[in-house]
């Protein structure tokens, strides 16, 4: 086809199919830090110059205070019956009592504590309640991407065990993209999750057996710049030939074509993928065991190649009613948090709180198991964060959250204890992530009054 006949709409869809392709993937060992070094200066790095990740994890309705909650504070606290599971790593995370989340009550917003609980757990902004008008706030994770994204071939990544999305009927009236997003690029635009175990491996390491997987992606960038090319010219082409209202709009929808090229480049510049070896994903896996520790994997994989150095993984949606057949549990994880104070229910959920803590003892493991390029553990030189939009998912509360942080950041946060921050901003731990990731500027974010101190 011809530059003179193209036709807007055949235009517009080349476009659109161009923006839509997977991010350029190609990962580098952990021994291409010294590269990252010589652009990056101090941020998103340790004293040592290893890379410093940070990952937010959020699971739903919320916990049993009760059981979660240590009954004494300090460095010789004892560990609580849910958190029983994370006793052979209690030395690796903290426990964070006492951080709230204002912005999910209901004010005179009424009901939609679920929809809150998730829209505002990293943004710490009011929601906008409206079923036709988005408007949370930028997350703390986008804006740590945004600084840092730079460095690594994905600015950041979304991803979650749950692959069952609504688009009508959520939370009381609140569109339901509060409800299934954590992570938003702007206060109108939630970055999409990758629920795909499969799409997430080949997107970090290419398509094919061990082996092949730098070949394909050398392959893919070739068709996606050859794409880009025949995109563009065909732009140039079109802009001589509009009104001068149409080409601001051409110019601006064109900034994600440009924003593609970049990420291309930036993944040639960072040399080939280290290919772990390993077989692809299948796909989504039946249980919700098999799921979560997969995403769980494939997040320790993106770190240790160091992928990005931001996460996001939602391994629920609050309101979610599964139920956990694995565990013997055969009611829906929701209807149980409503338990009435019937001590049947509260077992189960209970059992569902510590099954979560066992996960995430999972993860810490995997990441305390493997050595950072400065001879540290990758979970050391991390910044690893647990916690629910609800604290009782009984009452629906958003003041003490149960929030776990694992990882010292590379030496400058203090695990192995419990600490009670006495009801400050959740965001005020968020600011001081920032500031320990080397942002410069982040002084307040969200409903912050304060930097998190004592971490």
């Amino acid at each position: 086809m011809s530059h003179l006949n193209m036709s807007r709409r055949v235009f517009l869809r080349g476009v659109g199919a161009s923006i839509a392709l997977p991010t350029m993937a190609s990962l580098a060992a952990p021994q291409v830090i010294a590269a990252s070094q010589s652009t990056a200066g101090s941020l998103a790095t340790t004293a040592t110059g290893a890379p410093l990740r940070t990952a937010f994890l959020f699971f739903p309705n919320g916990a049993i205070p009760a059981s979660w909650w240590p009954e004494s504070t300090g460095s010789d606290y004892s560990i609580s019956q849910t958190l029983k599971p994370l006793e052979a790593v209690r030395d690796t995370f903290q426990v964070m009592k006492g951080l709230d989340n204002v912005a999910a009550n209901p004010g005179r917003d009424g009901g939609g504590d679920h929809a809150r609980g998730n829209g505002t757990f990293l943004t710490s902004v009011r929601l906008n309640k409206s079923s036709t008008v988005i408007q949370a706030g930028i997350s703390i994770d986008q804006v740590i991407a945004n600084e840092i994204g730079h460095l690594t071939r994905f600015p950041s990544l979304e991803l979650a065990s749950d692959p069952r999305r609504q688009t009508t009927g959520c939370d009381s009236g609140y569109p339901c993209a509060y409800q299934y997003n954590i992570s938003w690029k702007s206060e109108t635009t939630p970055m999409a999750t990758e629920h795909n175990p499969r799409m997430v491996f080949e997107r970090l390491f290419g398509v094919g057996a061990p082996g092949e997987r730098v070949q394909s992606l050398k392959r893919r960038r070739e068709e996606q710049r050859s794409i880009l090319d025949y995109v563009l010219d065909d732009a140039r082409a079109m802009s001589r030939r509009i009104a001068v209202a149409d080409r601001r709009k051409l110019d601006e929808y064109l900034t994600g074509v440009r924003a593609l090229e970049s990420r291309i480049q930036r993944a040639e510049e960072l040399g080939d993928p280290e290919d772990p070896g390993i077989d692809t994903p299948p796909g989504v896996p039946q249980g919700h065991e098999a799921y979560v520790d997969v995403m769980l994997e494939l997040l320790a994989l993106a770190f240790q190649t160091d992928s990005t150095r931001v996460v996001s993984l939602m391994l629920g949606h609050d309101g979610d009613n599964r139920s956990y057949d694995f565990l013997g549990i055969s009611e829906g994880h929701h209807d149980l948090t409503h338990h009435q104070n019937r001590e049947d229910r509260i077992k189960k959920v209970e059992q569902i709180d510590q099954w979560y803590a066992q996960r995430f003892s999972k993860l810490i493991q995997r990441l305390d198991g493997i050595q950072d390029v400065d001879g540290n553990s990758l979970l050391y030189n991390s910044m690893i964060l647990i916690g629910s939009g609800n604290a009782d998912g009984n009452k629906h509360t958003h003041t003490d959250l149960p929030i776990l942080l694992a990882g010292s950041a590379g030496g400058q946060f203090s695990s192995g204890r419990c600490v009670d921050y006495q009801g400050v901003p959740l965001a005020n731990l968020y600011v001081k992530m920032a500031q320990t990731l080397g942002l410069k500027g982040v002084e307040q974010f969200g409903d912050s009054d304060d930097v998190l101190g004592d971490v």
